[in-house]
């Protein structure tokens, strides 16, 4: 079939339907009644001679060939819109564009502060959504638009994936002052007699810090398992029990509980963090913009241009 036969916006409303799994959400999302959207998907159906989307209950599930369609649907979208707003330069002063990035929790505290002092003085309309998106679905969703960026550890990612690296942390140990096994240093015996906490959010599983010790058949006893470094922070200065995270946020974290920040006594690889972006956007203006914010941000460079 010629594409001049086609019309374009139907795969708008796939889009919108495979990623609502509704036909009413995705009429409000797409501000068409809910009767457009069913004669769209009509034909689409015909088109493919496929149903595409089978009602269970009260959501539309998406058939195979759906599934097997999507992301081409969705990269052909998103590189027409990056075409279409490519003819207009953007003006980071007057867009009110919002930008999505997802960022696990423990990078936050690291890199919104920075970011946000360099958007407010140069972009003074534009929005910063952050979140967490599961680390299965960040291809998925850079592809499709919904999100602008990631920021995380090296991930395997597939080659559509770019990446930059924006720094690197050390890993340290974290304990209070006045503990009475630690003062100003603590070495790889004293560390591993302590009892330990370990912040994840993994319900199970070891840290980084415990694979490392593996490799030279150590091993120390984890006594908590919590899902926040602030929380672990906070216990470490009312206990005798020491924590091991990244450098960077325990230098955040720590600052009204006064704990001992110590090198870590083994010598272990400082870990990247990595800015990911969709290769569909590689070259837009408003996503190259952000990427060079973020950047900077966290390079510590001057906060305004």
């Amino acid at each position: 079939m010629h594409i001049s036969r086609v019309d374009l916006n139907l795969f708008t409303v796939f889009d919108a339907i495979y990623t609502e799994g509704s036909v009413t959400r995705a009429s409000q999302k797409l501000n068409l009644t809910q009767p457009a959207i069913s004669h769209a998907l009509g034909r689409l159906r015909q088109m493919f001679d496929d149903p595409l989307f089978v009602r269970q209950g009260h959501a539309m599930v998406s058939t195979p060939l759906a599934r097997s369609i999507i992301e081409p649907i969705r990269l052909a979208l998103r590189g027409l819109e990056v075409t279409l707003n490519g003819v207009h330069a953007f003006d980071p002063a007057t867009s009110e564009k919002r930008f999505n990035i997802a960022l696990r929790d423990v990078l936050e505290a690291t890199i919104l502060p920075p970011l946000m002092l360099r958007v407010r003085r140069n972009a003074p309309l534009v929005d910063i959504a952050a979140g967490h998106v599961d680390r299965r679905d960040l291809q998925s969703e850079m592809a499709n638009g919904t999100l602008d960026g990631a920021i995380d550890v090296l991930l395997p990612l597939p080659n559509d994936v770019m990446r930059t690296r924006i720094y690197q942390d050390a890993t340290v140990v974290v304990a209070r002052q006045g503990h009475p096994a630690i003062d100003g240093g603590i070495d790889i015996d004293t560390y591993l007699k302590q009892d330990h906490i370990l912040a994840s959010s993994r319900r199970r599983g070891l840290g980084l810090e415990d694979f490392e010790l593996s490799r030279f058949g150590l091993e120390r006893r984890v006594r908590l398992r919590c899902q926040h470094y602030f929380a672990a922070c906070r216990v470490v200065s009312e206990t005798d029990m020491i924590l091991t995270m990244p450098g960077r946020y325990a230098q955040i974290a720590n600052e009204q509980f006064g704990n001992q920040i110590l090198p870590f006594p083994m010598e272990i690889p400082a870990f990247d963090v990595f800015l990911y972006w969709h290769a569909n956007v590689d070259n837009d203006p408003a996503n190259r913009w952000f990427r060079e914010q973020v950047m900077q941000a966290v390079r510590g460079r001057d906060a305004a241009d």
